[in-house]
């Protein structure tokens, strides 16, 4: 990746050309997604009905596809939604959510990678582990310990799915296979808040609707979060006052910050 610069022009391309980023997405995190979308400068949708959804995404700059709180119905909306997309060449971004908590969510993420093109794969370092074929567990939706390289884990999921994969936590790891980066941007204050990898997931297919190299996308869109996340924690006393900050830091967040702040390593 050329810099900061480059990080924060695809920024400034979000807030451009707005692209329309259509979620399915879970009911415990979706006005946090909706908003935080919005801050950002793209467009939100939330089209979960299978009678629309395959519409939806055909107008939609890209999709985002969240099984956190998961139904059969729902991911059958998921695969309409993902089929129409794919047939439009529209990018989409799967938060695999609890994968290696239960069989549910286990076969429903597997199901999608098989009947969908998935372009990038999010989850934390248990979620993407247990897609990439490791055993291992999920403590309901958050990570648990992997007895592995990160970066090895991430790169044999993304070239499993011909995908860009991305794990995120305390440096966030972003690879198609090939090139690699390391997003070192963000705070812990952001873990106190249920839904920001929910959200970073939004922010992702937001990035993804404006730029094509997905891992340039993704590593640009975690950045550009993270720095939000630790402007806001500079000025915040806790997770309710955080939740405040952080979208007035989104929607205050602009070049000059970006270029001072970016810390993205490509190795």
């Amino acid at each position: 990746m050329n810099g900061n610069k480059m990080i924060s022009e695809i920024f400034e391309k979000v807030r451009k050309n707005k692209p329309l980023v259509h979620h399915i997405t879970n009911w415990v995190t979706i006005y946090d997604c909706a908003n935080m979308t919005r801050a950002f400068g793209a467009l939100p949708v939330m089209a979960h009905a299978k009678e629309e959804s395959g519409d939806m995404a055909a107008i939609a700059s890209s999709l985002v596809l969240n099984i956190g709180t998961l139904t059969p119905e729902l991911i059958d909306s998921m695969i309409i939604a993902g089929k129409s997309a794919n047939k439009k060449g529209i990018p989409i971004v799967l938060d695999a959510v609890g994968v290696g908590a239960t069989k549910l969510r286990d076969d429903s993420a597997l199901r999608l990678l098989k009947e969908i093109k998935i372009n990038i794969i999010k989850g934390n370092s248990s979620e993407i582990a247990k897609l990439a074929g490791m055993n291992v567990t999920t403590r309901g939706v958050e990570s648990t310990k992997v007895d592995a390289n990160l970066v090895d884990v991430a790169k044999n999921l993304a070239n499993k799915y011909s995908s860009t994969a991305v794990i995120t936590g305390k440096q966030d790891i972003v690879t198609d296979g090939k090139k690699v980066y390391l997003i070192n941007n963000g705070h812990a204050m952001m873990g106190l808040m249920v839904g920001t990898g929910c959200m970073a997931a939004s922010i992702i297919g937001a990035f993804a609707g404006v730029e094509k190299d997905y891992a340039k996308a993704a590593a640009c869109a975690l950045s550009c979060y993270g720095i939000a996340g630790e402007l806001a924690a500079a000025k915040s006393h806790g997770p309710g006052s955080f939740h405040e900050n952080f979208y007035d830091e989104v929607y205050n967040l602009d070049s000059d910050k970006i270029n001072k702040m970016a810390r993205v390593e490509e190795i």
